[in-house]
């Protein structure tokens, strides 16, 4: 859903400390959060049925912010403790085959293989695409009349390279399209109704802690997935004492134990503060960010392995650096206060909305000193 609103506020409330450019790791708890954190554990802390009631309706609530920053129906959300829960849920619930590429994110290529080797009732299909972008003609090649799905992250946490979910669907048919949306939930407006499968954690650039995650299951999902993991909640008429109930036919059936009212509060004060600003604003905001850091790569002369388009991109810029330069240079960066992820021999940087002007001067003061030193 786009909306579009007054972002200044929103980018007022960064308050991490100045060099803060890993977002795609971890994003420091935004203030509403830690603000929704202490008044929600005095409640708990009173004992009282109501305030505990109180409590609890953040399940709901969070339910319904999710469905507003997804553009979905409210009954199609679960929350889930992470992006991994989810994705599990639709891996192993798959029967048929799974097309994925071997450089995703290993909550999925895990979970494929797992699925794979105990049920016997999916294979995974393993794509080596060029450069590891899931383009729609990489997909499109790859397809055979056996794959009965596909699973993509909207955002490659390698590289940083952003699928079109639209294109996706259109590419796929009626296959079921698996998401993980970690790196793009909060800051990229995609077409989120275009997937079966949307699974996310708001402990990155939701700014909400770890163990707020959340899923969306479609129609065609539920009616296509087989709840493997669908414990005493995912049932339809209450706690099932006496009784082993059918799982519900709706996305609940995707469901192991109740929700984690502290933290789907914490998701739900996230992402209602990204819906009242809007995640098309947002997105453009990081986009500015992101763009100034190709820049100072480019006046340094440091290769960036993320995609120049816009469109294809969102958060993440990947510098590559000479393998022989890779380590030096993540160590001068962190020398110098600048928080990045080096990984295999390249650095990966994450801005936000509200990356300031202070950090990014830290990022290309560092890239400046360092370019000078190895031209000695």
């Amino acid at each position: 859903m786009t909306v579009t609103g007054d972002i200044t506020t929103y980018i007022e409330s960064f308050d991490s400390e100045p060099g803060y450019l890993d977002w795609a790791a971890f994003g420091p708890l935004s203030p509403v959060v830690r603000s929704e954190v202490h008044a929600d554990a005095e409640l708990l802390g009173t004992g009282r049925r109501s305030s505990v009631d109180l409590v609890n309706e953040h399940v709901d609530q969070s339910r319904t912010h999710a469905a507003s920053v997804l553009g979905v129906p409210a009954e199609q959300i679960v929350i889930q403790p992470s992006t991994s829960h989810g994705l599990q849920q639709a891996i192993y619930g798959l029967s048929g085959t799974l097309l994925l590429s071997r450089a995703e994110f290993p909550a999925l290529t895990i979970a494929a293989a797992r699925a794979e080797a105990s049920l016997g009732t999916m294979r995974a299909a393993w794509l080596d695409p060029e450069n590891g972008f899931m383009t729609p003609d990489a997909v499109r090649e790859a397809l055979t009349d056996e794959v009965t799905a596909v699973a993509v992250s909207l955002v490659d946490f390698r590289t940083g390279y952003r699928v079109d979910l639209t294109a996706l669907r259109d590419v796929i048919g009626d296959r079921l399209l698996i998401i993980d949306a970690i790196q793009g939930l909060g800051i990229v407006d995609a077409d989120y109704g275009a997937a079966d499968v949307v699974c996310a954690n708001g402990y990155k650039w939701l700014r909400a802690g770890r163990g707020t995650g959340v899923a969306s299951y479609s129609p065609r999902a539920v009616d296509r997935l087989t709840p493997v993991l669908s414990g005493y909640a995912g049932v339809a008429d209450g706690l099932p004492v006496d009784a082993v109930p059918e799982p519900s036919r709706d996305a609940r059936a995707f469901i192991v134990s109740k929700a984690d009212s502290l933290a789907a509060a914490r998701l739900g004060s996230a992402l209602h503060e990204i819906h009242e600003v809007g995640v098309a604003t947002i997105g453009a905001a990081v986009e500015t960010r992101a763009t100034r850091v190709i820049e100072i790569a480019d006046e340094n002369a440091i290769p960036v392995i993320t995609p120049r388009d816009p469109q294809l991109r969102a958060g993440i810029v990947t510098l590559a650096p000479e393998p022989q330069d890779a380590a030096p240079l993540a160590a001068a960066l962190a020398n110098a206060g600048v928080t990045i992820t080096p990984r295999g021999g390249t650095i990966r940087v994450s801005t936000h909305a509200g990356t300031d002007d202070e950090s990014l001067s830290l990022f290309a003061s560092a890239l400046s000193a360092y370019s000078a030193s190895r031209a000695w």
